[in-house]
């Protein structure tokens, strides 16, 4: 009897271990935000480094992203039912990375719509991420598959509920990025077109030329406020600033080294200028961008041998 008890209490011990405790926070009329910390995966916090959010309309819910696993995106779709009382419309996925798009099961039953390339890079690389999420984070992950959205999205006006969304395709992080603004209450949600107070991550950006053109039509949005893909909630321009500058920086060093010559791991000791000393995982995601990126810079460098004079 009283191993029946210790293992009722384990595992009563173990659900609450693997609970989300997920907070929406009402940042508008209608909107909400689920925020993420600017950590990176850890079985410690199961993948909960991402911003989610959702949209009440007349007729119902719209979800934005579905968090990195199922027992996520069940917590979620628990907590708007809580929060809402109204039924789930459609669920829009900004991109397809893992953190992003695991959570998809529990909406399997609500339409799930993305833009064609998002469908794409998910049904490539889906599996493969959702392997190194079980290794990243351990029992968090159990259960969870690969669920692929059953609706393409285009650029233009979306309405929904009497609501109306603007929907942006556009290509920095990783080729098929969608943002949203809800134009009745200014909310931007920009997905991992920007990072705040967090260090960006590059594994299918087509360059950085092209993230620094999408951050331009992003902020020539009449925005109000900003969800970024991590990071706190601005009223400022403050993310765009910030993205800018370390982009531009992340550009300079990959660059120089190129020209140099340099060998990646010497460029992935370059010194983090002190202004990004507060932003999360710089050094980190430096190590993970050169190794993404530097190849491309090479080639540029180089100089053919059969074009010498």
């Amino acid at each position: 009897m009283r191993w029946i008890l210790l293992l009722t209490c384990l595992l009563a011990g173990l659900a609450q271990a693997l609970d989300y405790q997920l907070q929406p926070r009402q940042i508008a009329e209608g909107v909400w935000l689920v925020e993420g910390s600017t950590d990176n995966f850890a079985a410690e916090n199961g993948g909960n480094i991402v911003n989610v959010g959702f949209i009440e309309t007349a007729a119902g819910v719209v979800v934005i992203d579905t968090g990195p696993s199922r027992r996520y995106g069940e917590a979620l779709r628990q907590r708007i039912e809580q929060v809402t009382g109204k039924p789930l419309l459609r669920v829009l996925l900004t991109h397809h990375h893992p953190d992003h798009v695991l959570g998809n099961q529990a909406f399997s039953d609500v339409p799930i719509a993305a833009l064609p390339g998002t469908t794409r890079l998910l049904a490539e690389q889906g599996d493969a991420m959702a392997e190194n999420m079980y290794r990243l984070i351990g029992d968090w992950m159990r259960g969870t598959e690969v669920v692929l959205p059953s609706e393409a999205l285009e650029e233009g006006e979306l309405e929904i509920g009497g609501r109306r969304l603007r929907l942006l395709a556009l290509r920095g992080h990783t080729g098929a990025d969608l943002a949203i603004l809800d134009e009745r209450s200014g909310v931007l949600f920009a997905g991992d077109l920007l990072f705040y107070q967090r260090a960006l991550t590059t594994p299918n950006s087509p360059g950085l030329d092209v993230w620094l053109a999408d951050l331009d039509r992003l902020e020539a949005l009449p925005w109000k406020q900003i969800v970024p893909g991590h990071g706190p909630l601005a009223t400022d321009a403050a993310p765009f600033v910030q993205m800018r500058d370390y982009l531009g920086w992340l550009d300079g060093v990959l660059r120089q080294g190129a020209e140099q010559g340099a060998e990646m791991n010497e460029l992935i000791r370059a010194p983090i200028p002190e202004r990004f000393a507060g932003v999360s995982l710089s050094r980190y995601e430096l190590i993970r961008s050169v190794s993404h990126l530097y190849p491309r810079y090479e080639r540029t460098a180089m100089v053919r041998v059969d074009r010498q004079e």
